[in-house]
């Protein structure tokens, strides 16, 4: 691209969660709303927007690495093309991203980017941009309809933490939490459903503190949220994430037993097993009363795949404690799991506490609770086998006339046989591995 001319194509690369997902997606409307076309590849991109995340070390460095590379490949090619670098470490660490890569021309945050089309122009006339602030309710306000989206869509309806985890950026880089109102997520999940989308996934960092205002001026929580949308006819299924155990209130445990549209998968973090190590994450919850909260969720759902997340190596971690993370793993039989190794991140109390472990230490420890999670997954899923499910088909396979998608328990599946994209088709689970199963088509009836 050359100088001061306003970019006509752009590339969005997303790292970390689910809701940098949904960001993303947000931002290429934005920018498809000013008249540029979206480029697959961002060699071909006169602007590259890295989405970023700042919950892992490595995350965070990666962002300086792939600006690094965009540098050095537009320079080969003759033109290196205007970066912007939004999402959480864009809000953790504002201009001195431009300090320490000065080839960023537009730093904004993850509540300011409904701002990125201005950005973007002030930027390609010669100047520089940054915008951090972060007022939630005016960047879903300036957002624009949503477009055409896949089977599967993803729905913000909460952003933000109160709850100060030690170990956790989110509340800084985030904010506060703010349930975004009832009546805009009905009319964007409308909107969704009317664009191709057969399933919903709402997003929160703490998804299940949700709460507002219905229609007849109720006050809701998820569940009643989660009630209305299962009245929207071509919606198939809803799902949730990321839950915490304080905000498990009994209406969103009965939902998973009394809404048909509401699939059988909970993802519920825990981060470890050891009560002293939870008072010192200040996670609120102990290891009996997750139990306890699991044991509830499958009495009203008695099929539900349990997903959660786990620290190993948090400061002061004994092995002792670290054999209490085994057990509750052992108790609560998860269908899925994701497992980290603590990382000490700039600002957060943990980062500076006594005790921090040893890095040959946390890979060890690691290596053996992702060798139980492996173990249960792969139960669960052979456990999964002669069942006959729906599964939601989201894209093609490797192979001729093969078909990927997502089964009730957010089993990836892949089958042969007459399927289209956005199909919810029955399926036989025939053969199970510890990613994935296997699955016969059933044959539908002729019209």
């Amino acid at each position: 691209m050359s100088a001061n001319q306003p970019p006509r194509t752009f590339h969005v690369k997303s790292f970390g969660c689910q809701m940098n997902v949904y960001d993303g997606e947000r931002m290429a409307e934005l920018l498809t709303a000013e008249g540029m076309t979206a480029a697959d590849e961002r060699e071909a991109a006169d602007l590259v927007v890295l989405n970023t995340c700042h919950i892992r070390e490595k995350a965070t460095e990666k962002v300086y690495s792939d600006i690094g590379r965009i540098v050095k490949d537009g320079r080969e090619a003759g033109a290196v093309p205007l970066i912007a670098v939004a999402g959480c470490v864009a809000q953790a660490e504002g201009e001195e991203i431009m300090t320490r890569a000065p080839s960023v021309r537009v730093v904004v945050g993850p509540q300011a980017y409904h701002r990125l089309p201005a950005m973007v122009a002030e930027a390609a006339a010669g100047g520089r941009a940054t915008e951090t602030d972060m007022p939630a309710e005016a960047k879903f306000a300036a957002l624009p309809k949503r477009r055409k989206v896949g089977a599967s869509a993803f729905l913000t309806v909460q952003e933000g933490c109160d709850k100060f985890c030690t170990y956790c950026v989110v509340p800084y880089t985030r904010g506060a939490e703010l349930s975004r109102p009832y009546a805009d997520l009905v009319s964007e999940a409308r909107a969704l459903v009317e664009g191709g989308a057969r399933e919903i996934t709402l997003l929160g960092q703490n998804v299940n503190a949700w709460t507002g205002e219905d229609d007849r001026g109720r006050r809701v929580g998820l569940a009643g949220l989660a009630e209305e949308l299962g009245r929207i006819e071509d919606l198939g299924r809803i799902r949730y994430t990321t839950s915490h155990p304080a905000d498990m209130d009994d209406a969103l445990i009965e939902a998973h037993g009394s809404n048909p549209k509401l699939m059988p998968f909970l993802h519920l973090p825990v981060q470890s097993g050891s009560d002293r190590v939870l008072k010192a994450m200040n996670r609120s919850h102990t290891a009996e009363s997750y139990l306890r909260i699991l044991e509830r969720v499958r009495a009203a759902r008695p099929d539900i795949a349990l997903s959660g997340d786990f620290i190993v190596g948090f400061p002061g971690e004994t092995e002792a404690e670290f054999a209490e993370t085994l057990q509750i793993i052992a108790d609560a039989r998860y269908a899925q799991a994701f497992s980290f190794k603590f990382s000490a991140r700039p600002g957060t109390p943990a980062a500076t506490m006594d005790g921090q472990i040893a890095p040959e230490v946390m890979d060890e420890r690691l290596q053996r609770l992702q060798a139980a999670l492996q173990r249960d997954s792969l139960a669960f899923n052979t456990a999964s086998v002669g069942k006959r499910c729906s599964v939601l088909v989201e894209r093609k396979g490797r192979h001729t006339g093969q078909w990927l998608g997502k089964s009730p328990w957010l089993q990836s599946v892949h089958f042969t046989g007459d399927a289209a994209l956005g199909d919810l088709v029955d399926v036989d689970l025939v053969e199970a591995g510890p990613n994935s199963l296997a699955g016969q088509l059933v044959e539908r009836a002729a019209a």
